[in-house]
């Protein structure tokens, strides 16, 4: 059961960790899953391989900050470099196992995404990046 802290507006309710929801018996399609996450543009949703739909709660705005930062970083060296493309924590990846997941900052070969239909692209791209990076928010008291 996720923690709950003291919440900071009246009303609001904050989880120290992501909550987990069984769907394998729905059998939640890939279709079904963009489409919930397109219905629910304010919720963070990771799928994991063994169909467990994870909430992701917002970051706090100090990890945030250090999340864009570490972007922006790898983001520079990306271009500088030209080997690779980099993507923020609102990008989905389905891998290989069958998860969905958004990693905080991710890096891929070029050659690799050239590859790729632009339809794959465009939506969940069907691969594991090469370089993930997760930020671990102070309020986490364990990963997914």
């Amino acid at each position: 059961m996720p923690q709950v802290s003291e919440p900071a507006w009246p009303g609001w309710v904050e989880y120290s960790i992501p909550v987990k929801i069984n769907v394998q018996a729905i059998q939640l399609t890939d279709e079904q899953f963009v489409l919930l996450c397109q219905e629910n543009p304010e919720l963070r949703l990771e799928l994991t391989a063994q169909h467990e739909l994870v909430i992701m709660p917002p970051t706090g705005s100090k990890t945030g900050w250090r999340n864009s930062r570490m972007t922006q970083r790898l983001a520079n060296w990306a271009e500088t470099d030209g080997t690779g493309l980099v993507f923020d924590s609102s990008t989905g990846f389905r891998l290989p196992n069958g998860a969905k997941r958004s990693p905080d900052v991710s890096w891929l070969r070029r050659a690799r995404w050239e590859a790729l239909t632009e339809a794959r692209q465009n939506g969940f791209a069907p691969l594991c990046p090469d370089f993930v990076v997760e930020l671990r928010s102070q309020r986490m008291v364990s990963l997914p």
